[in-house]
């Protein structure tokens, strides 16, 4: 997979439309954005809609985007996630550059701005507790008490909160706040908190520090201190956008980035919550991270959804000011157009059944061409190896079949994909009374596929060779949750007990394990697939990625 940045195609949006009204009025010279995730987590889907909107605005307008880290809690964050992170984004397709940042890196910085404040009588150092903070804050309706502490000295202030970076004081002792308006018709501003005593070491700056900024106070000074001009945010910082630009004010910051909010993704069947995705995690709901059922970048990577059907996605549902749920068939249509394009074709039996032809001749092998894309010639063809004994399809027999079965069953006669017509001849048995063995007979004059004398036949199967095929297991992933609407707050009660499916005695061409490809194929009538990270050529295993069609959504109804 290339990891040179893609350049994203331009769109309209109201964002798109601010950016290019600052332009023209002459307010930058050039466009900052930063996409400015908390290493606390892998990135979801969520995530790529605004990677894609502050890269790809970035680049539709000649300036560059900032990736950020906002490394604020150290108690959450791990160098695994900084690695993650970086990693996604790459593979989405975009590329920061030398534009690599951490909050960490202003902390001396934000620090001192803080000790402004204090000087400025904007910032007082508050003695309770996180509960009693909470009790006085007053609500929708009623306005918030004034600390007790709110009017401590200039002098007593900075000297608590020296001690605070000290490390003199336990824990939830003492928070800096900043002195606003406790009756505020905006909650966000009824004093809020700036630091917090947080004794535990920082992945970057060690037991340094033991006083953390908050991200109110740590992000729109970030901002300012890199230059950015346009701080895309998703609705829920709305209302804390007249903290971010009383901050902006009262700080004597280097520049004045504004910020800007849009609708965050929401899909069905999925969860974008990252607590719920780590409790899914922590709890063994699912394998990691990765599991390709996770709506993380690594999770859909693993899986095999390619970056352009991602970057397609969020381009279509567009960038809007209110919130809405998205339908998870439109990315899963994405995925299909973009694979449907690009993936080989080859052919696999999943839940193989045993076909013997009776009448040709033991022993004897030919090969068969097929080819590698319907619809592109340049992708050329291969070889397939044909013999007496081949495995299908087991759904694609049924002894005593409806109406309106056109594949394989006594008496009638299907095309094998690329080989003969066969003819179904008896179906041999177990003790149990499965079958577990189809004799037919051949038409050797229909090779390629065709009858010569122009009959037609209902059906093309598709098949393995029995002796040149590899076993393999196969994983076929559906939705992790059963629910269109699933519960954050009872998530476990909605997960889809079906989402996994692991096939073990999958059959497969022997070019699908011996090639050296890691990109998705289609097994045809089947879906498409691809390698999980776990494939070896000795034990091969496959991840399937998406069906050839939406049955999940169905089946899920008639329940």
């Amino acid at each position: 997979m290339s990891t040179e940045p893609v350049v994203a195609e331009a769109g309209r949006d109201f964002i798109r439309d601010i950016v290019q009204a600052d332009l023209d009025a002459g307010r930058y010279k050039e466009i900052v954005t930063r996409f400015p995730p908390e290493p606390n987590g892998y990135l979801h889907i969520g995530h790529a809609k605004s990677i894609a909107l502050n890269f790809g605005i970035a680049q539709e307008f000649g300036g560059h985007c900032n990736l950020r880290f906002d490394d604020t809690n150290p108690t959450k964050e791990e160098q695994e996630y900084i690695d993650s992170i970086q990693a996604d984004v790459h593979w989405l397709g975009f590329d920061w550059g030398k534009n690599v940042f951490y909050a960490s890196d202003y902390f001396e910085r934000l620090y001192e701005w803080a000790e402004g404040l204090i000087r400025g009588s904007l910032a007082y150092v508050d003695d309770q507790s996180q509960e009693e903070i909470r009790a006085t804050r007053g609500t929708l309706t009623e306005p918030g008490k004034n600390s007790p502490f709110r009017d401590r000295s200039v002098e007593e202030n900075l000297d608590l909160f020296r001690r605070m970076r000290a490390g003199e004081f336990p824990n939830g002792a003492r928070v800096l706040r900043a002195k606003i308006d406790m009756a505020s018709g905006n909650i966000n501003l009824r004093d809020p908190v700036l630091y917090r005593i947080l004794h535990a070491h920082h992945p970057r700056t060690g037991n340094k520090w033991c006083i953390y900024p908050s991200y109110d106070y740590a992000h729109g000074q970030s901002d300012a201190i890199e230059g950015v001009t346009h701080s895309i945010c998703t609705l829920e910082f709305e209302d804390h956008r007249p903290l971010y630009d009383w901050l902006i004010e009262k700080l004597p910051v280097p520049s004045r980035p504004r910020q800007y909010e849009f609708a965050r993704l929401n899909l069905t069947y999925t969860l974008l919550s990252k607590r719920v995705l780590t409790q899914l995690v922590r709890d063994g709901h699912v394998a990691g991270w990765d599991d390709p059922r996770m709506p993380t970048m690594a999770g859909l990577k693993r899986r095999g959804v390619p970056p352009a059907a991602i970057r397609e996605f969020v381009k279509r549902i567009g960038v809007a000011k209110a919130n809405s749920v998205v339908d998870v068939g439109m990315l899963e249509f994405c995925i299909r157009e973009e694979l449907n394009r690009t993936a080989q074709r080859r052919m696999a039996v999943l839940r193989p059944l045993k076909v013997v032809i009776e009448n040709y001749p033991e022993g004897q092998v030919e090969e068969l061409e097929a080819v590698n894309h319907p619809d592109d010639p340049s992708a050329g063809t291969r070889k397939i190896a044909f013999g007496r004994e081949l495995y299908i399809e087991r759904d694609d027999f049924m002894e005593n079949p409806p109406k309106k079965f056109f594949r394989l069953s006594p008496g009638t006669e299907v095309r094998l994909r690329y080989a003969y017509f066969i003819k179904c001849r008896e179906a041999i048995k177990n003790a149990a009374g499965e079958v577990v063995e189809v004799r037919c007979t051949y038409d050797p004059a229909t090779r390629g596929g065709n009858a010569p004398d122009g009959r037609k036949v209902k059906a093309t199967m598709h098949w393995v060779p029995a002796a040149q095929s590899r076993v393999a297991e196969v994983r076929v992933y559906n939705q992790l949750f059963a629910n269109p609407s699933p519960s954050a707050a009872n998530f476990a009660a909605d997960l889809n007990p079906e989402s996994l499916e692991v096939l073990r005695d999958a059959r497969v061409e022997p070019s699908i394990v011996e090639g050296s490809s890691n990109e998705p194929m289609q097994f045809e009538r089947q879906g498409y697939f691809v390698r999980d990270r776990a494939f070896t050529p000795e034990r091969p295993v496959f991840n399937r990625t998406i069906g050839l069609r939406d049955t999940f959504a169905k089946e899920v109804g008639k329940g």
